[in-house]
């Protein structure tokens, strides 16, 4: 059997009083598009961070491809790379589009400036953004800054392929868009999966339907800081499961208790 890329194992994490993840199992394998929904405040931005190696989780393991990480992702390096789509696209204002995807090869590596300004607009083009390096995020749609954030997770470094990311991990990528930007973007993330040299694996959190059906292959339900359902995208249709079909469904009629 192959062995998962990411896999957590009894993760438990709580802010104060307020346990969000309670020994929560996941897997995630090379190829896969996998979808983390439920309610809103159980956990699903809060297990992505954990993922990164953003949060060290209070309980449990996190391995990738095999090797237990310790800390946070800056105290060591993963054996693959893992980037980020942040919910709010997390660009620098100040900074034009140019500096924002290329911040990191701007600050960290030694490449010649020509050349990050060749990467950089080779990645624009790959989102469909081609000619508003020199722009600033105020100038852009809320769907282009989405697809700039994008742009700036798969930028890789030629110089240290070992950093590229491998895996990309989407939070809330289509929310607060149109159904037509929406679908822009979820066209774009499959995209970005088939693309040769660019990340072939995914986790994506998501509470929008289309994102769901259009981006997903497997599924993981996350209540109360539990995995509570696990099963592909096309199991939701026949489930009797209570917590997906009134998710699902939308009704404040269930055992999700509505906040409110």
């Amino acid at each position: 059997m192959t062995e998962p890329l990411i896999e957590l194992k009894g993760v438990s994490k709580s802010f104060g009083s307020n346990q969000v993840l309670d020994n929560v199992d996941l897997t995630i394998n090379r190829g896969e598009a996998l979808g983390i929904i439920g309610p809103s405040g159980t956990g699903k931005s809060t297990i992505l961070r954990v993922i990164a190696g953003l949060l060290t989780p209070d309980a449990g393991e996190v391995f990738v491809q095999g090797v237990r990480r310790d800390g946070l992702i800056e105290d060591g390096s993963d054996p693959v790379g893992i980037g980020m789509v942040f919910q709010q696209a997390a660009l620098f204002d100040s900074l034009t589009v140019d500096e924002n995807v290329g911040f990191l090869l701007y600050q960290n590596s030694r490449l010649p400036r020509s050349r990050i300004r060749d990467l950089v607009k080779e990645k624009l083009e790959m989102v469909g953004l081609p000619g508003i390096s020199n722009l600033y995020p105020a100038e852009l749609s809320g769907g282009m800054r989405k697809r700039v954030s994008f742009a700036r997770a798969i930028m890789s470094n030629p110089d240290s392929p070992q950093d590229s990311p491998e895996v990309l991990l989407y939070d809330e990528p289509t929310a607060g868009l149109d159904p037509i930007a929406s679908t822009v973007i979820e066209d774009l993330i499959r995209y970005l999966q088939s693309t040769r040299g660019v990340c072939s694996t995914y986790a994506i959190v998501t509470h929008q339907e289309s994102t769901i059906r259009r981006t997903t292959d497997k599924l993981v339900f996350l209540y109360q800081g539990k995995v509570q359902w696990q099963g592909t995208v096309n199991e939701i249709n026949s489930t009797d499961h209570p917590l997906i079909r009134q998710f699902m469904s939308g009704s404040v009629q269930g055992p999700i208790q509505v906040v409110g």
